[in-house]
């Protein structure tokens, strides 16, 4: 057997014996919202592999990418028998990787995470059965050496080594003892302080989110900094109202309640950014929920790694994340450039478009996008352009020169150019359209709608009346609600017959709130319409925000791009 010598970048990060058939996918992948949770299937419509299964193989993507909830998915996989023999990645991944230490440390159900260098990985995607054993690889007559993150190599202060040593109590101990393994993993040489941070992992979309939740706040922990919640999976104040099942709901909200008591403010948005403490230039935060984390490094120019849930909460307890990635100046560099070119006129359905486009141009790497200049993008485009690039990117930002505040940085060395054009943009058009032309429910709302949405949707409907055959339904944060409560917002929209509704959002909204007749459902959002057939099962309809108002009023959709795309 041929001996294949040591290499640091073929390392094993969660171990575990483990041996099936190689399934490589040639494009990454969002667990959350891309895998059934309970079979191991791909759902993600989008993606190549759509259709086949994981469970029980040794599964090959160059890095996981999507929302951060992908590591809740892989714990409820690993608990139910359902997850991969292991997963190989070839680029650095956190998300997965975060999921599988959870499930060994906590639950005892380990998943084996392995990173491996280029060569070796190209090597096993040829392969079509492998074996880990111990610290070796085989496939094909090699056997690769398997190297362990040196948490030998990783600085810490007085305050972190007590909390690894258990002298802060077990919860704190865990909750280091993960930070420093995927610090280790992302070879950081120290942890840095946070000022704040965002928990996403709140959403019941299966028990593994309230097993952890509830398993942690028994073990004492706390939160030390200012720390926010995700959007929920029910309308806590009045889901009994809402037709929704009790145990359904009692479960949601003791999931909610769980991070409540451990000391998150209860915000229940997905749209921290839109709260009126939001972070500053260079502030170095720790978030999760892919797109919150997108718009913060981007928009705002704070600093937050697109951290994996359950780390979330760990980094709430501590102040504490690894110092690498985007914390660092020298890793928020463009790595290509996206030169766009934009069509004579266009309305706000461009930017959701363009954001996906983003990110199926540069799938790892942080881009900037050029040929905007001109352009003149609200708060709200560019909330839909982060939210879009989040599902088909792992970058945890992207720049726009001329509009983000790190939008001139210069790009790197040998850093490659791809161009975006109006043709670009009408396929697009036509891979989010494809649903038939009666209406059924119009979404609005993910992320979260802003204040100046809802005014919009309120100008788009004044005077005018929902279809009684489509609904529609906004989601909201509890802040814009009462703001919108305050305007007589939320009065124009429901005397047109939408539904305005807080804390949950499209991403975790489930039946009966969610119409259980829906077949075909429109939406302005770039990031649903990429989720929302793997989630409901239905087929989708993408426009401008008028757009969908007039699907709205009228019970359809036009089956032609605007005239704009044409």
């Amino acid at each position: 057997m041929l001996k294949v010598p040591d290499a640091p970048t073929a390392m094993i990060l969660v171990q575990n014996n483990a041996e099936g058939d190689v399934l490589t996918c040639v494009e990454g992948l969002s667990f959350w919202g891309g895998v059934d949770p309970d079979t191991g299937v791909i759902i993600d419509a989008h993606h190549p592999d759509h259709g086949a299964c994981l469970a029980g193989k040794i599964v090959l993507m160059p890095s996981s990418r999507g929302s951060c909830s992908g590591s809740g998915v892989l714990l409820q996989l690993a608990r139910n028998g359902c997850a991969p023999a292991a997963l190989v990645f070839r680029e650095d991944e956190d998300i997965l990787t975060l999921g599988a230490m959870i499930a060994e440390r906590l639950f005892d159900r380990p998943v084996a995470i392995l990173r491996l260098s280029p060569m070796v990985y190209d090597d096993l995607s040829k392969a079509t059965v492998a074996k880990i054993s111990g610290n070796e690889l085989f496939f094909d007559g090699q056997a690769v050496a398997l190297s362990h993150p040196d948490l030998d190599e990783l600085v810490l202060n007085d305050t972190d080594r007590a909390m690894l040593t258990g002298q802060e109590g077990p919860a704190l101990q865990v909750a280091m003892e993960v930070l420093c393994m995927m610090a280790a993993s992302q070879v950081a040489c120290d942890l840095v302080d946070v000022s704040r941070a965002h928990i996403d992992g709140c959403i019941l979309a299966h028990d593994a989110n309230l097993d952890f939740a509830e398993k942690m706040h028994k073990m004492g922990a706390k939160t030390r900094i200012p720390t926010t919640i995700n959007a929920i999976s029910v309308d806590r104040k009045n889901w009994s109202s809402q037709g929704v099942v009790p145990d359904f709901g009692n479960k949601a909200s003791r999931l909610a309640d769980a991070y409540v008591n451990m000391g998150a403010r209860a915000t229940f948005t997905c749209a921290p950014y839109l709260l009126d403490d939001t972070p500053q230039l260079g502030e170095a935060i720790g978030w999760s929920e892919s797109n919150a984390v997108i718009y913060a490094n981007s928009v705002l120019g704070a600093r937050t790694e697109k951290h994996p849930d359950y780390l979330d909460l760990f980094i709430a307890m501590t102040g504490r994340a690894p110092n690498t990635g985007v914390y660092l100046d020298a890793n928020r560099a463009p790595v290509c450039e996206l030169r766009v070119v934009l069509p004579e006129t266009y309305d706000d359905a461009l930017w959701p478009m363009l954001g996906w486009l983003a990110g199926c141009k540069s799938p790892s790497g942080i881009p900037v996008l050029t040929g905007l200049e001109h352009a003149s993008p609200s708060s709200d485009d560019l909330k839909a352009l982060c939210a879009a690039f989040g599902t088909t990117s792992a970058a945890p930002m992207l720049h726009v020169r001329g509009h983000t505040p790190e939008g001139e940085q210069p790009l790197v060395a040998h850093a490659a150019v791809f161009d975006i054009t109006p043709r670009d943009l009408a396929l697009v058009w036509q891979e989010f359209n494809t649903g038939d032309a009666e209406v059924d429910l119009v979404a609005i709302g993910s992320p979260h709608a802003s204040l100046s949405e809802c005014r919009k949707l309120a100008e788009f409907l004044h005077g005018k009346t929902c279809d009684p055959q489509t609904a529609m339904i906004v989601t909201v944060g509890r802040k814009v609600l009462e703001d919108a409560v305050l305007e007589g917002i939320v009065d124009v929209l429901r005397c047109a017959g939408a539904q305005v509704i807080a804390d949950i959002c499209w991403c975790s909204i489930t039946e009966p709130v969610f119409p259980p007749e829906t077949k075909i459902l429109m939406t302005n959002s770039g990031k649903y319409s990429h989720y929302a057939n793997g989630l409901t099962g239905c087929e989708v309809r993408f426009g401008s925000l008028e757009e969908c108002v007039q699907a709205a009023v009228t019970g359809h959709a036009g089956i032609e791009p605007p005239s704009w795309l044409l």
